[in-house]
């Protein structure tokens, strides 16, 4: 009896020690195995951290390519490309609520929905654009503060976003559109203040385009797949996250951005200018672009809405309805992207040709589907639409900054971002009601007759001008040839043209030649600064005598008038020799 516990006891102490040996062997499998385990997640995160920091680098290269990142221009980028992915963020969050396209809905709520986008531009256009010019010495900190505020904005909409709460919702969203166009306008008014010598202007805004296509287009995705994870609330504090580390890197960007507000420029003599007459008057070439730009405008909201009614009707087989909106939706936003990046590479192009070429293409591309109307003809037109839009906007951005001074250039681009909104709504509009009683090619037909319209009425203005500076040039050069053979002759320029005679660019008698011995007009051993000399033309008349009737001419050197803004170089410490010397304005670019 006792053998046989004794066995037993050696049988179950065997056991449990076999037992124990094999917990503890998958015990140190288990530590082996999760030591791997974080081994390979390290690798893996390093190796992703890695991957992080090579395209960090290769982006800063890039945005900081040709003097970019001396001259404030990469910053720049790097700015405009965080705001732009954080308002995709925000659109992503309200995706369904507010910011959707009104597919198979209502034609009296589409235009509702066209109306309420134009509030944001109503508004930035007589408000905004004028702060922003006023307060021009501070534009970093205007551009920072869009950003906390529409940082503000979101974490308020992320509180009522639980709860569904549209009064609180839909006017934060509207306040986030207008703090984005404002930030829009900003940017492209001090674009020319962190310009490099080698990079046009066109070249440039295509470039801040570009990478904010890239950002918004990585962010949207991203946004929606965190919105429908752990919700659109989370999404908007994550966008505040963004935006509030966005204004801080606003401030930061280099001091140069800022220019002398108009209070510094009276202070030092110039007349302060009147904003709204040179908003009216902002020359042919800005008029003339601005123009096309609403043509294709027009164009852009017509196709938008026209194509949209027509896939709803049933009027564009080929697809079934949510594979054509998605067939089109993908055209436009490869043009919009491949307009972008063409305007990147064209650095020896006038924007004027480019406006009007974009036009051209435009027209073009609705002659096709007006007289071949299918499916695919239709996203062609899209595609090229979308195109020429995004083109033919850099263009005119490039030749606003050109030619508007800084004074009313924010007030400008606002009033440009105002029209060609209100111009695309007109055209959304004027598809919609379309779409009831034309089908597919008479509506295109249509709108190809308006743009070949507009298009030869420009290039008919444009060639007028031409000519007209043509025949300036031609008259002055005759006048220059007869104030030549006048002086040839012995018989001075002011006696054989009569002032006022209505000649192009006539202002008054011209000047008689200089004498022979001295490029500025004195004759040798003649008058000096001070005062005429004997043997002067003070002392005898061209040709004739006062009994003659001839009367006495007169001539005294005169300082020339300056054409331009002049730029002064003060080296350390040398001191000006007269203390009532004006200072002079700085250079709009001070690093090209």
């Amino acid at each position: 009896m006792g053998n046989g516990w004794n066995r037993a006891l050696r049988v179950v102490g065997e056991a449990s020690r076999r037992t124990g040996r094999a917990a503890a062997g998958a015990g140190r499998g288990t530590v082996r195995a999760g030591r791997g385990a974080g081994r390979a997640a390290a690798r893996a995160g390093r190796g992703t951290v890695g991957g992080v920091r090579r395209m960090g680098r290769a982006t800063r290269r890039l945005t900081h390519a040709q003097g970019a990142g001396r001259t404030g221009l990469g910053p720049l980028i790097e700015l405009t490309a965080g705001q732009s992915a954080g308002d995709a963020l925000v659109t992503a969050a309200l995706a369904g609520t507010l910011f959707k396209l009104p597919v198979n809905e209502a034609r009296g709520q589409v235009a509702l929905y066209l109306l309420i986008t134009m509030i944001p531009f109503v508004v930035v256009a007589p408000f905004v654009g004028p702060v922003l010019d006023r307060f021009r010495s501070g534009r970093r900190f205007v551009m920072a503060g869009t950003l906390f505020g529409r940082g503000l904005l979101c974490f308020a909409m992320a509180a009522a976003f639980v709860s569904g709460d549209p009064f609180t919702i839909f006017p934060a969203a509207l306040a986030v559109l207008v703090l984005s166009k404002a930030y829009s306008v900003s940017r492209a008014a001090i674009m020319p203040n962190v310009l490099p010598a080698d990079i046009p202007l066109v070249t440039a805004n295509a470039r801040v385009a570009l990478f904010a296509l890239v950002a918004a287009g990585v962010a949207v995705p991203v946004g929606a797949g965190v919105s429908a994870w752990v919700g659109g609330d989370w999404m908007l504090r994550g966008a505040t996250v963004v935006f509030l580390l966005q204004g801080v890197w606003a401030v930061r960007l280099p001091r140069h951005v800022d220019s002398p507000d108009l209070e510094e420029l009276r202070e030092e003599g110039e007349e302060r200018p009147h904003r709204w007459r040179t908003l009216l008057n902002v020359g042919p070439v800005v008029t003339e672009a601005m123009r096309a730009n609403m043509a294709i405008r027009a164009q852009s909201g017509f196709l938008l809405f026209y194509l949209l009614f027509l896939v709803q009707d049933g009027k564009l087989p080929g697809q079934a309805p949510a594979v054509t909106i998605g067939l089109l939706a993908v055209a436009a936003g490869a043009g919009g992207l491949a307009g972008t990046a063409v305007a990147s590479r064209m650095r020896r192009r006038s924007p004027q040709v480019i406006v009007l070429a974009t036009l051209a293409l435009a027209t073009v591309a609705t002659i096709v589907p007006a007289v071949v109307f299918t499916l695919w003809t239709a996203v062609a037109v899209a595609l090229v639409a979308a195109f020429a839009q995004g083109l033919g906007k850099l263009a005119l951005d490039a030749i606003v900054q050109r030619e508007i001074g800084e004074e009313v250039r924010s007030s400008t681009f606002g009033v440009v971002e105002a029209i060609l909104q209100i111009t695309w709504v007109a055209g959304g509009l004027f598809g919609l009601l379309l779409s009831l009683f034309a089908g597919g090619r008479t509506g295109l037909a249509v709108m190809a007759a308006l743009l070949g319209g507009s298009f030869g009425w420009l290039v008919a203005r444009r060639r007028g001008r031409t000519m007209a500076v043509e025949e300036r040039v031609q008259a002055a050069r005759s006048a220059s040839g007869t104030s030549g053979a006048s002086a040839a002759s012995g018989v001075p320029a002011a006696v054989t043209t009569v002032a006022g005679d209505g000649a192009p660019g006539s202002e008054g008698p011209a000047a008689p030649p200089a004498p022979d011995g001295d490029p500025q007009g004195h004759p040798s051993g003649g008058p000096s600064p001070d005062g005429p000399a004997s043997g002067g033309p003070e002392d005898e008349p061209y040709g004739g005598s006062p009994a003659s009737g001839t009367r006495r001419l007169r001539w005294t050197r005169r300082a020339p008038k300056p054409t331009g803004p002049a730029t002064a170089i003060v080296r350390h410490g040398d001191h000006p020799a007269d203390k009532t010397e004006k200072h002079t304005k700085p250079l709009t670019n001070p690093h090209g």
